[in-house]
């Protein structure tokens, strides 16, 4: 079934902008699982049954990387990639040294950052101290991930640095949703000239000076000289898409967890509890200072936390997956055969399983220990009588499932620990926050606006 609306270009990007999931369900009462719709320019076929899941991971002749090389020359200004196989290959080849030990290096020198960032600032309030909790959690994570990432250094000219970077890189991500579409960016006020600014504080003459890269940017900067020139503008473009990808989901992934634990007191004192049980298990006592260290398997232990965390994820992150078109080709499911047109765009929309009450009770309700049973982590879950293997897709499936998954819940774990280990912290306002709707269909909600809270070190 074809869904195109009346209006000329934008078809159904209206309705699927104000409540894609509200949307797509009506749709799929009328049309079924499988359906066609027309929106900004685009014919994207979506398959909402989570057992039909594997036709795309199957089929060769859908690419995520055409989709992604036109994202990365939309919004970074990234060319090559769309020319050069090789390149996006041996970029590719460098995500190994975001996993297993090169990732236990990157957790303990994230540690290490986070120390230094609470000790300096955060350890002295022993009064209670007011923050916007969005702008406490951008400024956090943007500091932690710049540091563990492209060392430190890069703060040699120290907090203005930084916050020069992080404020036009807000600024930046924030015009994110317009990037993406087709509008140009001349349009756009002065998006362009931010871009230019982060991309030459990103550029090779800058990142020289600095110490610390972690291994991953190292091999990045190596594969990079092997397609550029060292001045090349586009050098700083990659290093700004790569920061992106970094930052741009963990930020609100961070506000929505410190959100829902705030409203929860009672959530909060299970994962206090859980955190303490550990520490003492290990011998470590709160003090004064910033005695604490734990590794990535302790932290992968609580399973509270974790469960906290994916709970986060699974009612605010709406990514949908998307695949191109190489060629036309005809899917067989079980049901009926589907016809796709080289060109068009096939995409999964994950919230359908993560909002499906027949899997998740409750589906609108934030529950901490959803992920866990009889003190385990949760791993089963079931649709029509059958155990489904994909229930939580926030970071995407198959080869293009986000690298940097592992790195983004260990930072989101290690942060709660330490707020959660030596802070008193209470939401001061009380209105309800809702979710900025314009990422559509890509990454976590960003909140359509901030609240207040307080903290204070405990006595």
């Amino acid at each position: 079934p074809l869904i195109k609306g009346w209006l000329p270009y934008l078809g159904e990007a209206l309705k699927l902008q104000k409540d894609p999931l509200g949307f797509l369900r009506t749709l799929q009462k009328q049309h079924g699982d499988t359906f066609t719709l027309f929106a900004g320019g685009k014919y994207i076929t979506f398959i909402l049954d989570p057992f039909q899941y594997q036709l795309i991971m199957k089929t060769h002749k859908l690419s995520f990387r055409i989709f992604s090389n036109k994202l990365s020359r939309k919004v970074f200004s990234i060319k090559k990639l769309e020319t050069t196989d090789d390149l996006s290959n041996d970029l590719h080849g460098c995500y190994h040294l975001l996993q297993g030990k090169s990732l236990d290096v990157l957790t303990e020198t994230m540690m290490q950052n986070l120390k230094q960032v609470f000790e300096l600032h955060l350890l002295k309030t022993t009064n209670w101290d007011m923050a916007h909790l969005l702008t406490f959690c951008s400024s956090i994570i943007f500091e932690i991930t710049l540091k563990t990432i492209y060392g430190k250094s890069l703060a040699g000219n120290g907090e203005k640095f930084i916050t020069e970077l992080r404020d036009n890189f807000l600024k930046f991500d924030d015009k994110f949703p317009y990037l993406i579409s087709d509008i140009p960016i001349e349009l756009l006020g002065n998006i362009k000239s931010i871009r230019k600014k982060l991309i030459k504080h990103l550029a090779s003459e800058h990142l020289g000076k600095t110490q610390g890269w972690s291994e991953i940017v190292q091999m990045r900067q190596d594969v990079l000289e092997k397609y550029y020139t060292l001045e090349d503008f586009e050098v700083g473009a990659h290093h700004l898409g790569f920061l992106w990808a970094s930052v741009t989901n963990t930020i609100p992934t961070m506000f929505w967890a410190m959100y829902y634990l705030l409203q929860h007191p009672e959530a909060m004192a299970v994962l206090r509890d859980e955190i303490d049980h550990l520490l003492q298990s290990t011998g470590q006592k709160k003090g004064s200072g910033f005695p604490m260290h734990l590794t990535r398997e302790q932290l992968d232990n609580l399973v509270y936390l974790e469960s906290t965390v994916l709970e986060v994820l699974r009612i605010r992150s709406f990514s949908s997956i998307i695949r191109f078109v190489q060629e036309d080709l005809t899917l067989h499911s079980e049901t009926q055969d589907y016809c796709l047109r080289k060109g068009d765009l096939v995409a999964l929309f994950p919230p359908a399983i993560h909002y499906d009450p027949e899997i998740f009770e409750a589906p609108e309700e934030f529950r901490f220990d959803r992920f866990v049973e009889d003190g385990k982590k949760k791993t089963t879950f079931f649709k029509k009588g059958k155990r489904l293997k994909y229930y939580l897709l926030p970071f995407g499936i198959g080869t293009s499932k986000c690298p940097g998954r592992f790195l983004a819940v260990v930072e989101i774990k290690q942060l709660l620990v330490v707020l959660l280990t030596y802070f008193d912290l209470e939401l001061i306002d009380d209105k309800p926050v809702v979710a900025n709707r314009s990422r559509l269909l890509l990454g976590v909600q960003h909140p359509a606006s901030d609240v207040f809270f307080r903290y204070k070190v405990k006595t």
